[in-house]
């Protein structure tokens, strides 16, 4: 069993059509044909049931195919630790994170990072997959909220996060240091969209209440909903960490009971090699939120001065 015919069977995989596959190999199909056949003879089992011109993945393919491409994700694995050696200072790192969290805080940790290692490449990207993208190697870490456990991923608590209401401070609550969870009933809320994962979270608080949010404006983007609170437009719920963190005159942070609450952590495979771009990643990481969080207890006159 040779590399190159696994190869072969994984392109064949992915477009279910042999003409195709040979296209996006640049061989011959009747090469490509040839390859299979071998593998197939070696294995002693057919791969594909063929019917017609069109082909489907026998059990023993299926097989091969789930265990084909744990092969080639060690070979990139060696690949990455063997360039990490070689260029200790370097690196590429692609990183997932929840839709929202790449905004304001986020930022601020990419471009200190950047000015720390600037020979380090860092993709972000917005996923509600994290972990399912972190299993399949599609990403290198994810920063998400606490999943249930699975012995092909190393978990890395981050922070528990707990969430709070943001009002104009004209609104009439604004003077308010906490309030019961189900008084958001009467409040004018935006929010982010059902599918959102923050958003599930106050709906499960909501229906734990007994009631269920209608905002008068939903969108995915942060940035936009911090807008609408400081117009007035409606109050909004967020991590507190975020809020005090970005510390905005206009903006009145209010306690919720119960406190919407999870748990935000780390994640990435078991066995995948943490080259110096991880390791750094996750150090800068660490450092930072905990330098947030000590920002986020500061006394007021103290924010307000740096």
């Amino acid at each position: 069993m040779e590399l190159r015919q696994l190869e072969y069977f994984i392109a064949i995989c992915e477009e279910m059509h042999f003409s195709r596959a040979s296209e996006k190999l640049c061989t011959s199909q009747s090469n490509l044909s040839q390859q299979i056949k071998f593998l197939e003879s070696e294995l002693g089992v057919p791969l594909f049931d063929r019917l017609g011109k069109r082909i489907t993945l026998t059990e023993a393919g299926k097989v091969l195919l789930e265990q084909s491409r744990h092969v080639f994700s060690h070979i990139d694995y060696a690949r990455e630790a063997i360039a990490a050696m070689k260029n200790c200072e370097g690196g590429t790192l692609t990183i997932g994170v929840l839709p929202g969290d790449a905004d304001l805080l986020f930022d601020a940790l990419l471009v200190e990072f950047h000015r720390l290692y600037p020979k380090t490449s860092l993709s972000v990207i917005e996923s509600t997959r994290i972990v399912e993208q972190i299993i399949s190697g599609e990403i290198d870490l994810g920063v998400t909220v606490l999943p249930e456990p699975d012995e092909r991923i190393t978990v890395i608590p981050l922070f528990h996060e707990e969430f709070a209401l943001a009002v104009h401070t004209a609104h009439p609550l604004a003077k308010e240091k906490a309030i019961k969870f189900d008084q958001l009933q009467d409040v004018k809320m935006v929010m982010f969209p059902p599918d959102h994962q923050a958003r599930q979270l106050i709906n499960r608080y909501c229906l734990q209440e007994g009631f269920r949010l209608q905002p008068h404006i939903e969108t995915t983007t942060l940035l936009s909903l911090l807008t609408l609170v400081k117009k007035g437009i409606g109050g909004c719920i967020l991590p507190s960490l975020l809020l005090q963190n970005v510390n905005d005159d206009e903006i009145a942070i209010i306690n919720l009971h119960p406190t919407p609450s999870q748990d935000i952590c780390l994640v990435y495979r078991r066995d995948k090699y943490m080259g110096f771009a991880a390791r750094t990643f996750i150090d800068t990481l660490q450092a930072y939120i905990q330098s947030a969080i000590d920002n986020a207890h500061a006394p007021t006159t103290n924010k307000n001065r740096s």
